[in-house]
């Protein structure tokens, strides 16, 4: 090997090593110009099913590449700026895509009042059910018990199981309107309160006791190391607007297939809220167990009680404020069943954080609600 060629190896290694970390960027950015380019007939004519399914399967797959990219440069923004802010980047970031998603399927064709609402419910069972119990499952297996920042968790919860049932249970017992959506009056109280409530959240846990939400004994600037090449923050802060670009432009056919998908199956309405989830939730989820698998238990809470967290205080609000805008209508208040397998849910939430440490039996029970959550879909 020449001594110019020692010299020129390495940035070509170093280029490719970024390029294919950048991939699902290029590739979703591609797939976007493709479609919008070429694919109109694709997102309006759906008489070949198995052709709609195939572009079906692999839009979601792009977008949940894509989200997983956005998981990459938020995590190492975080080692920039420490926790909680890491997680918190990453929170917003996922409440943009899932505001995305949902007020492009509650605008697209028929009007899906319910779809916000099912959105959120499916979120915060998954999240306090399925996230939080296969994580504790998951750092049990591994390290028996472990700790956690009990003044957090309480934090996290209060305004959680607040939040829920001023959005989710209080709408299905008001007097004002026939069914389970709100007045103006009601959807405007309830998404200022909901946003002054986060927001006060968010000063607590960036601020005034930011320590409540870091590990303890951890370096808040390096609990936990991203994977791929690291660049310069502006750079990250770039590309993950980048990355999210193509979910953004990309939830408008995937929203016409959802809908003609669940006209043409007869499926359950709240199952569209369930695909909308999975895909905004399976990066946070999968960061989770990873994060609770390597005894950060504290990095594990912070992602998953903050995805539910930023789902109702930010999601909320801003459907409401679309429907006020748009006269689109907005049915918010669960069916009592659910009312009560959430209410219980929150309940069990409160018990698995009420001091450390955690064990295997309380994530056994998050899982079986979750189980139940799952059949109650399909059958009501």
């Amino acid at each position: 090997m020449t001594k110019a060629g020692t010299f020129r190896q390495p940035p070509l290694r170093k280029l490719g090593a970024a390029l294919r970390a950048e991939l699902p960027t290029i590739c979703g950015l591609v797939m976007t110009a493709v479609v919008y380019g070429f694919g109109q007939r694709w997102m309006h004519d759906f008489s070949n099913l198995v052709f709609t399914a195939a572009v079906f399967a692999v839009l979601f797959a792009m977008m949940i590449w894509c989200a997983f990219g956005v998981v990459r440069h938020a995590e190492v923004l975080a080692q920039y700026c420490g926790e909680p802010y890491g997680t918190l980047i990453l929170t917003m970031s996922v409440v943009v895509i899932e505001v995305t998603i949902m007020a492009t399927v509650m605008l697209t064709g028929d009007p899906n009042p319910t779809l916000p609402r099912d959105t959120v419910y499916a979120v915060t069972m998954i999240v306090l059910n399925g996230m939080v119990g296969a994580s504790v499952i998951a750092g049990a297996l591994r390290h028996r018990q472990q700790q956690y920042s009990l003044q957090g968790a309480v934090a996290f919860l209060a305004v959680i199981t607040s939040l829920s049932v001023i959005s989710l249970i209080i709408p299905t017992f008001t007097r004002s309107t026939p069914d389970s959506s709100v007045t103006p009056v009601q959807a405007v109280t309830f998404a200022l309160l909901t946003t002054l409530l986060y927001g006060g959240f968010l000063l607590i846990q960036t601020m005034r006791h930011r320590t409540f939400f870091i590990e303890a004994g951890a370096d808040a600037h390096g609990e936990h190391k991203a994977r791929g090449p690291v660049y310069p923050a502006w750079a990250h802060a770039a590309l993950l607007l980048l990355t999210l670009l193509p979910v953004v432009l990309l939830a408008e056919p995937l929203a016409l297939i959802v809908d003609f998908g669940l006209e043409k199956l007869h499926a359950p309405p709240t199952l569209g809220g369930i695909v909308i989830a999975i895909l905004v939730l399976s990066p946070e989820g999968m960061a989770s167990l990873k994060a609770a698998s390597q005894n950060h238990l504290q990095r594990s809470v912070n992602l998953s009680l903050g995805s539910a967290l930023s789902t109702i205080g930010l999601t909320i609000p801003a459907m409401l404020v679309i429907s006020l805008i748009s006269g689109t209508p907005l049915q918010l208040g669960l069916a009592p069943a659910d009312a009560i397998l959430l209410g219980v849910t929150l309940m069990i939430a409160q018990m698995t954080f009420s001091g450390a440490p955690t064990n295997i039996l309380l994530g056994g029970v998050h899982l079986v609600l979750f189980a139940t959550f799952v059949v109650l879909i399909f059958n009501p």
